[in-house]
């Protein structure tokens, strides 16, 4: 995940020994004792690398425990993301008084079936695809990149954001997105909210991840 984001937010991938690590008892406390295994694994493994980001940014010892709303609670004066998907975690963190919000995501490379894909991208976007060479490969990289988008979204505006309320558009070549947010929703949303989101993807044969992060002097007044 450094590759698609700035030297100053901290990142860090898991290694198999981090999902067995350890969870403090804040953390720990997220995580419903019905859980199986594996949603306990991805946990655990997502707070290891975190508490771990926030270290390389000066901030040690300290729990990422879980909002009512399942979201990560960061540190104050921090901010950050976790993702995992089959086989990946990952965690980045940075400074609020450098970053505003900061998005992962990471997610298998498959091949979305049409009404899943119809639920992420708009009729636009569809078509775009379509058009691409590897058309299959495209709604991925839109699922992934509006993961993020929301990621960036919600600690900012504070309200749900369907994957339907951004338009995005790829820049192949230079493996970079921008997602504007419809003027319907933009309308009901608060001062300061960003109209337009942008991030970077890069896809392996495996996995698509995508990354993104918002600064102070992107939003709105």
């Amino acid at each position: 995940m450094d590759d698609l984001l700035p030297e100053w937010v901290a990142v860090e991938v898991a290694a198999e020994e981090d999902y067995a690590g350890r969870l403090l008892p804040e953390e720990a406390a997220g995580l419903s004792e019905r859980a199986v295994a594996s949603r306990r694994r991805e946990f655990t493994a997502g707070r290891v690398c975190a508490r771990r980001a926030l270290g390389r940014i000066g901030v040690h010892g300290r729990a990422v425990p879980t909002s009512p709303g399942r979201a990560p609670v960061w540190p104050e004066g921090t901010t950050g993301s976790i993702t995992h998907t089959a086989g990946y975690c990952a965690a980045a963190v940075a400074l609020r008084s450098d970053v505003r919000a900061v998005g992962i995501d990471a997610e298998r490379r498959t091949i979305l079936p049409g009404n899943v894909r119809r639920s992420i991208c708009l009729p636009e976007e569809l078509a775009w695809c379509a058009e691409q060479p590897g058309e299959d490969l495209w709604p991925a990289v839109h699922f992934s990149a509006k993961e993020v988008v929301y990621k960036l979204w919600s600690p900012i505006v504070g309200t749900w954001l369907d994957f339907l309320d951004a338009r995005l558009t790829i820049d192949v070549a230079a493996r970079e997105w921008e997602a504007r947010i419809l003027a319907d929703k933009l309308a009901e949303s608060p001062p300061g909210t960003p109209a337009v989101f942008r991030g970077r993807f890069h896809v392996v044969p495996d996995l698509v991840r995508s990354a993104g992060y918002v600064t102070d002097s992107e939003l709105r007044t």
